[in-house]
């Protein structure tokens, strides 16, 4: 398995050819704008997230603009293939996520290309929180309520969810795995189709994340009754974690940027100072914490690479033993 950047060290290539290399990348990279292909429809969270950094990227590069461009379908992979053939120069990227960059081959293996292969890693931007929802009336108010109630209707009880492979999908398949349950899947094509099916009682519950979910969580549409990170969620406070029930279980929904494989060090380098400078800035980091409830990680490039690779080898038995497939 072979990551663009991984063989050698990114640091032990900076400093192997000085500081001079870095003010090299910085100079020359970006010289035109950049294109980022975001592989979800305008409007949701991936996208909103993608224009924050595009609007905040001509300042910290060299007056160059970022165009976002949203080529949506077949779980993130349409836009995957589009990234993974194209030239590895730095002018395009990807906002990564964890269909089309880590386990899409696993869901379709007939895909074009091969996620763990196909991308160099940029940067790590955020991961976003999910937290179990119920729909009105539904008689559990805990998680463990929850996993007794399913427990009695013997694979009846339904949760709504975004799509297959997506990470809600996979949440709430592990969860059912560690509770030695069964519940069944509805798969819907948004976010928002998700959370009318749980409003409107079609679904017994879902697992979206925070952001998409807490302003109906707010209104009482949906009660929440369990995050899926190992420590609380500052925007939900009081709603325990799935972990204080089911120890170790930790998910969330996350993005970053990727290029095609092959890019070379100096350019992502590059890239990864430009979008961590980014990304830290208080403004863009302030309102993906408050606004999406997003936990910032803005990390390095080798940092990025193997978190893609531990969260794919996480759900890989989930989606083999569970013969999920996306075709």
């Amino acid at each position: 398995m072979t990551f663009a950047i991984h063989r050698r060290s990114l640091g032990a290539l900076a400093a192997a050819a000085g500081l001079p290399v870095a003010a090299r990348a910085q100079g020359a990279w970006p010289d035109r704008p950049v294109r980022l292909i975001v592989p979800f429809g305008a409007g949701g969270a991936v996208d909103t997230l993608s224009r924050s950094v595009a609007n905040a990227f001509p300042q910290h590069a060299n007056g160059q603009p970022m165009v976002v461009e949203n080529r949506s379908g077949a779980g993130g992979t349409i836009a995957g293939g589009v990234v993974a053939t194209s030239r590895p120069d730095g002018y395009t990227l990807m906002m990564a996520d964890l269909g089309a960059n880590a386990i899409g081959k696993m869901l379709q293996p007939s895909l074009s290309y091969d996620p763990l292969t196909a991308f160099t890693p940029i940067i790590h931007l955020v991961n976003l929180p999910l937290v179990i929802v119920t729909r009105p009336g539904l008689q559990a108010t805990t998680l463990p309520e929850l996993i007794e109630l399913a427990k009695r209707r013997n694979g009846e009880m339904t949760y709504a969810s975004p799509g297959v492979g997506h990470a809600s999908h996979l949440s709430a398949e592990l969860l059912a795995r560690l509770a030695g349950i069964r519940w069944q899947a509805v798969h819907y094509r948004s976010g928002a189709d998700v959370m009318r099916s749980t409003i409107a009682g079609e679904t017994d519950w879902t697992f979206p994340s925070v952001s998409t979910s807490l302003p109906f969580i707010r209104e009482n549409a949906v009660r929440a009754i369990a995050v899926s990170t190992a420590a609380a969620v500052p925007a939900l406070p009081g709603v325990p974690p799935v972990g204080a029930t089911y120890a170790g279980f930790s998910s969330a929904t996350w993005h970053g940027v990727v290029a095609p494989a092959g890019m070379p060090a100096d350019v992502t380098l590059a890239a990864n100072r430009i979008l961590r400078t980014i990304m830290l800035t208080p403004a863009v980091k302030e309102a993906a914490e408050r606004v999406q409830a997003a936990q910032v990680v803005a990390g390095t490039p080798e940092e990025f690479a193997s978190f893609i690779r531990t969260d794919a080898a996480k759900w890989e038995p989930v989606i083999r033993e569970g013969n999920i497939r996306a075709e």
